[in-house]
């Protein structure tokens, strides 16, 4: 599985994951992994100016949009971003959809396999390559790891869909250092800027890119905790994220309403 010739623009879609929640940016909107992907893969093309010995940054020719919105279901990504990612039609997409889908109650993994399987198969011939992004494995997350065996039967269709359309996949599955919980956000739903950024260095390694850290390095020692200490926490994260997250499930809500992507177009970095 590899990418059709040289990477010189990419659009990302997806939900608040793709979109970068957890990891804010100056301006008070989001950066991200693909943000980050994005730049690495901006410094892999070719220098215009080597020949003239001019040091113009390579960024203005490459060229990144990120459609993605936070709590965006998969009908809901297809229907918005889809037709607009081949409208673009980038060397690129990162499609990362499903998990939001998969965390409702009731829901079916294979079932939303099967709807992932044909987004992918019309991206596939409008794009140049299309990336494809597995589940996390919730083995130490709080609620989220009572569904593992949801998002691991969602995940072994993801790399069987990867297969039969020679996508490249993001397993964010295998990715030992998100286990870590300064990987996350304090919300448990959303990774930290450090847990982006080591998807964002997993994502350029999937393509082949030379990285300048490996993301599953160690993470540095930190003080013991008491058991005190945890359940101090999780009663706090149940009382602040958890009851406002289940409440706005019940009132049909969605932490994306009234949000829009933040850059819709193909624009340079």
């Amino acid at each position: 599985m590899g990418v059709k010739g040289v990477i010189g623009s990419y659009a990302a879609i997806g939900d608040s994951f793709t979109e970068g929640v957890g990891d804010p940016g100056p301006d008070g909107t989001f950066v991200g992994w693909a943000d980050r992907f994005a730049v690495l893969l901006a410094d892999q093309l070719p220098d215009p100016h080597a020949a003239t010995g001019l040091t113009a940054s390579r960024h203005g020719d490459f060229r990144y949009a990120n459609l993605a919105v936070r709590g965006r279901l998969l009908d809901q990504i297809v229907e918005e971003q889809v037709p607009r990612a081949k409208e673009l039609a980038p060397d690129l997409v990162s499609f990362c959809a499903g998990g939001n889908d998969i965390l409702r109650p009731g829901s079916d993994p294979d079932d939303v396999a099967e709807r992932l399987e044909r987004a992918v198969a019309e991206l596939a011939g409008a794009v140049g390559t299309v990336m494809i992004t597995t589940g996390f494995d919730p083995r130490h997350m709080p609620v989220l790891r009572h569904l593992r065996g949801k998002i691991a039967t969602y995940t072994a269709h993801v790399r069987s869909i990867a297969d039969r359309y020679d996508c490249p996949v993001l397993d964010l599955w295998s990715l030992r250092s998100v286990q870590d919980r300064r990987a996350w956000d304090d919300d448990r739903l959303h990774l930290s800027p450090e847990g982006h950024t080591r998807v964002a260095l997993r994502a350029a390694q999937v393509l082949g890119i030379d990285v300048p850290a490996d993301p599953d390095q160690p993470w540095p020692p930190q003080a013991l905790r008491r058991p005190f200490d945890d359940r101090r926490d999780d009663i706090h994260w149940a009382r602040e994220y958890l009851v406002p997250w289940i409440g706005r499930r019940l009132r049909g809500e969605s932490s994306g309403d009234h949000v829009e992507a933040k850059r819709p177009d193909l624009l340079p970095l």
